[in-house]
């Protein structure tokens, strides 16, 4: 069975996000989106949030499985039995972390691959960043994030500026 591992933040997760996650899960028979639960970060939407956020978004997609993990990623893909991580690329701009990360990896574990996927180019200048910065100013998230998840990601925020 060829498995991949899609981590990231997911802090919201975008359409830019989603079109991965559809693309790669055409390609493998099974698709972990493995959300970090990384203490030194400090995420807007709770992990909680997130992972009920990815796992509606991807409910029509049956070889995905929404899941959370903390520590090193290549433990998580070990644990998982996945032979490939996934990385978005959005611009020339992502390459130079994500090589030295895909570097990092694969000294730690040699038999595991990392795969890079272009990002469709109409989600090419979209981040979590941006959607939490359009929400947080009053902007339409059409397009942006998920239909399903929209209404949650502007209550939310909403909440946040009524602090």
């Amino acid at each position: 069975m060829n498995i991949a591992v899609y981590p990231g933040t997911f802090d919201p997760c975008t359409n830019g996000h989603l079109s991965i996650i559809r693309r790669t899960a055409a390609v493998f028979d099974r698709v972990y989106v493995a959300i970090l639960n990384n203490s030194g970060k400090n995420p807007l939407f709770t992990l909680e949030e997130r992972i009920d956020y990815l796992k509606r978004i991807t409910a029509d997609i049956p070889n995905v499985e929404v899941e959370c993990f903390s520590g090193l990623l290549i433990d998580y893909v070990h644990q998982k039995n996945a032979q490939v991580i996934i990385r978005g690329l959005r611009a020339v701009s992502d390459f130079e972390y994500e090589f030295q990360m895909a570097l990092t990896n694969r000294k730690l574990a040699p038999d595991v691959e990392t795969l890079f996927m272009a990002t469709e180019a109409r989600y090419s200048y979209l981040s979590s960043s941006i959607v939490k910065e359009v929400a947080a100013l009053g902007g339409c998230l059409d397009d942006l994030v998920p239909e399903c998840i929209r209404a949650d990601i502007e209550e939310k925020i909403n909440k946040m500026g009524e602090l």
